[in-house]
């Protein structure tokens, strides 16, 4: 299946310190590949995987589940911690869900988290309905490309697959379950005005990291893809000193 213009993954060797970023549903790598790039140019390796199913067609994506999208970023993580003493884990949107479910799962064996616009709760209207919509429709509306940047373009798909969106609650589910499971530090970025992910998200986030290990930045300038948007050279600089403050060894080899 070809692969969209844009949309290919991107991975970089640098340093001791590693990085594995995880782009958003019905994304695709192109949202984050300025903040790969911005990463691995401070000395970090970098993993920017392409999901299953994204980058591609939505009819693909439709055949497609979280459990395969998770099972990529796992097996990428897999090999970054065998090249890296540490690791760090970073996600847009749905993206960042998984991210933190990694951190939930693999403990100590992740040093960090940085999330914008995290998807973590059932608050979307069309997604709510798409266990019902997947028996009706294979597709509705799509959500890429909320940017308020004036000549910014995502590379994602102009409609939802409805089966593959049918597995998300699942994936909400677990992860606020056992969100007591992430001492990791985390550093959330968020766009108040979001006309894709509600608010509900980084409130739950708030009530339940209690802990001390939870920074909320909020981007002022930004809608849902924060990352392309106005405060994407907030996000980058912002998150590396995230990263630097938090990582036990140098970024990069002298």
């Amino acid at each position: 299946m070809p692969i969209m213009s844009g949309a290919e993954p991107y991975h970089h060797a640098g340093g001791p310190v590693g990085v594995l970023l995880c782009h958003g549903f019905t994304g695709s790598p192109q949202s984050l590949r300025p903040w790969a790039e911005h990463l691995a140019e401070a000395g970090l390796t970098v993993a920017l995987p392409r999901l299953p199913g994204h980058g591609t067609t939505w009819q693909e994506m439709n055949r497609t589940r979280w459990e395969d999208w998770y099972a990529e970023l796992d097996k990428t993580l897999a090999d970054l911690r065998g090249r890296c003493p540490e690791v760090f884990v970073a996600g847009l949107s749905l993206g960042g869900c998984m991210a933190l479910r990694l951190a939930e799962v693999h403990g100590e064996g992740i040093r960090g988290v940085v999330v914008v616009n995290p998807s973590i709760a059932n608050d979307v209207p069309l997604l709510r309905l798409a266990p019902l919509l997947r028996l009706f429709v294979p597709s509705v509306q799509g959500v890429a490309g909320d940017i308020k940047k004036e000549g910014m373009v995502e590379v994602g798909y102009t409609r939802t697959p409805v089966k593959a969106a049918a597995s998300l609650p699942r994936l909400w589910a677990l992860t606020q379950a056992e969100l007591d499971r992430v001492t990791q530090p985390v550093l959330v970025f968020h766009s108040p005005q979001d006309h894709v992910v509600k608010p509900t998200s980084v409130r739950i986030l708030r009530e339940r990291l209690t802990g001390g290990n939870l920074d909320v930045v909020e981007l002022a300038d930004s809608y849902h893809v924060a990352t392309l948007d106005n405060d994407a050279d907030r996000i980058f600089a912002e998150s590396l000193e995230f990263i630097r403050t938090n990582a036990s060894v140098p970024l990069q080899r002298d």
